[in-house]
């Protein structure tokens, strides 16, 4: 008997396929109940866009979004954690709490980063 999960077991375009669906459905899942992963996607709406319009670099504009992309990451990981939390108990519980608040904190973290990197670009 195999110690992996039962669900790992596609290989190949199949695989790809799946794994583009469950991606999916995460993005679904994630905008239609997390207010904070709308409110990133809005900002990156706003700001990439925005980006194509400066007088920067190559390098600079390619820093630009990546920063604005590196939010949605933290913020689907932050999601889950708190999904994941939820799930296994709603009891209040420092452990859960404290989960809940480092992905809190990365979040915040990335969005420092956007800010600083788009503030050294536009003004230093």
């Amino acid at each position: 008997m195999s110690d992996y999960s039962p669900f790992k077991g596609k290989t190949g375009f199949k695989r790809v396929l799946n794994a583009t669906g469950y991606s999916l459905a995460g993005f679904q899942a994630a905008f239609k109940n997390e207010a904070a992963f709308r409110q990133i996607i809005f900002i990156n709406l706003v700001l990439i866009p925005l980006s194509f319009f400066l007088d920067i670099t190559r390098g600079e504009h390619a820093l630009m979004i990546v920063v604005c992309l590196l939010a949605i990451i933290v913020e689907l990981f932050n999601s889950a954690i708190e999904a994941v939390v939820d799930r296994v108990s709603l009891e209040r519980n420092e452990l859960s709490k404290n989960a809940k608040d480092m992905g809190s904190a990365a979040q915040f973290v990335s969005l420092t980063i956007i800010v600083s990197t788009w503030a050294i670009i536009l003004f230093l």
